[in-house]
């Protein structure tokens, strides 16, 4: 199987930056999307951002122009890059991949989530 680790969250004031990274371990093969989602108390989780096997990036419009999500295909790492934060942005982050890995007979299918890291927003 495949494991996400998170890391780089904390306790920032507002307009502060943090940066999280998401690391990918196993016999992977192949990763196509991967991307960050969040999750406040008493909300659903929804999608921050998301970066293709390309490069191509996608956005919540609720972090447009202050969060940059980008990845390093040779380490098997996502980063999310969040700048002028604000007390709203507080939540704990997930990354998820999907992709290919070898399981010892073949190629097979996954797609995995971290165990999320907290990221708060406070004076």
């Amino acid at each position: 199987q495949v494991q996400l680790v998170e890391s780089g969250g904390g306790l920032v004031q507002p307009g502060g930056s943090l940066r999280l990274s998401c690391a990918a371990s196993g016999s992977i093969f192949s990763i196509n999307a991967m991307d960050w989602y969040r999750q406040a108390p008493g909300r659903q989780r929804e999608l921050v951002a998301a970066i293709t096997s390309t490069g191509t990036t996608t956005y919540a419009d609720s972090v447009k122009g202050r969060f940059t999500i980008s990845r390093d295909n040779a380490k098997n790492t996502v980063y999310l890059q969040m700048n002028s934060l604000k007390p709203e942005d507080t939540a704990r982050y997930y990354c998820n991949m999907n992709g290919r890995y070898w399981n010892g007979l073949g190629l097979r299918d996954f797609d995995s989530w971290g165990q999320g890291t907290q990221v708060t927003v406070s004076s």
